[in-house]
């Protein structure tokens, strides 16, 4: 008994080193990859449209909504202690910090990342990236490098956007409904805030767009069993991009925050 329970543990320790290890090879070619010639310019365009332009709405939308609800606590705590005027201050805090990094990350890996891994696992079963090494064409530098540049670099510009969302989500509710004052807002909500704050959120935003991207494309790329297979990889692939995005940020806080 005490042997077998030693023989599983042993066997999951092994095939989670295997796994670690596959995808630190693959993201180490994939950063290799990055400085190859030739550079398709359309391919990374078109992924820059992908990640970025197309995730404004639900990163929009996502933004406005937990920005009101965090307001709308915020205000309701605060108001037991007739303290309504640090809502603004924590709110602005919270978003810049926090809110707005960590919802961007786990929209675009639901949303950028499966899609990445479903992509490439159809292109996996269906034998069309044996096809392109067929054709001498390296299938990381042509698939991994453009969904990878166009993550670390629109996740954070889409953080500033989920930040300025996240202000008017702040403002509907503690002015709006509230009833403070937009001035004692405006000014209340930058207080506790200057440009490390910013710089903090979009080192994470960096960080995230890079998960996002590795996670889905290896899910991708290593997809097996058909049709099945092609199911499970952008379910694999958010589940591990997310639960890694929430472990890195708590790092990446201390980290930065030293």
């Amino acid at each position: 008994m005490i042997l077998t329970l030693f023989d599983k543990a042993g066997a999951g320790v092994l095939k989670a080193t295997d796994t670690f290890g596959d995808f630190a090879v693959l993201a180490g070619r994939t950063f290799a990859a990055i400085f190859k010639r030739p550079f398709d310019g359309k391919n990374l365009l078109n992924q820059f449209q992908s990640v970025g332009v197309n995730s404004i709405p639900v990163v929009a939308l996502t933004s406005l909504a937990v920005s009101m609800v965090f307001a709308v606590q915020l205000a309701y705590g605060f108001k037991q202690f007739q303290a309504e005027g640090l809502a603004s201050q924590v709110e602005g805090l919270a978003i810049m910090r926090e809110l707005a990094p960590v919802i961007t990350g786990l929209m675009l890996s639901g949303r950028v990342g499966s899609a990445m891994a479903a992509e490439l696992g159809t292109m996996q079963v269906t034998e069309q990236i044996d096809a392109l090494e067929c054709l001498a064409t390296d299938p990381i530098h042509y698939l991994f490098v453009p969904r990878l540049l166009a993550s670390m670099v629109m996740v954070p510009i889409l953080t500033v956007v989920s930040i300025y969302i996240g202000y008017w989500g702040g403002y509907l509710i503690l002015v709006g409904v509230e009833g403070q004052s937009a001035y004692v807002y405006g000014n209340e909500f930058y207080k506790l805030l200057a440009f490390r704050d910013l710089r903090i959120a979009l080192y994470k935003a960096f960080v995230f767009g890079m998960i996002i991207a590795l996670v889905g494309c290896w899910k991708g790329y290593r997809t097996h069993g058909g049709a099945e297979g092609v199911g499970n990889a952008p379910t694999s692939s958010v589940v591990t991009s997310s639960l890694w995005i929430l472990v890195s940020d708590f790092f990446l806080t201390k980290l930065l925050l030293v």
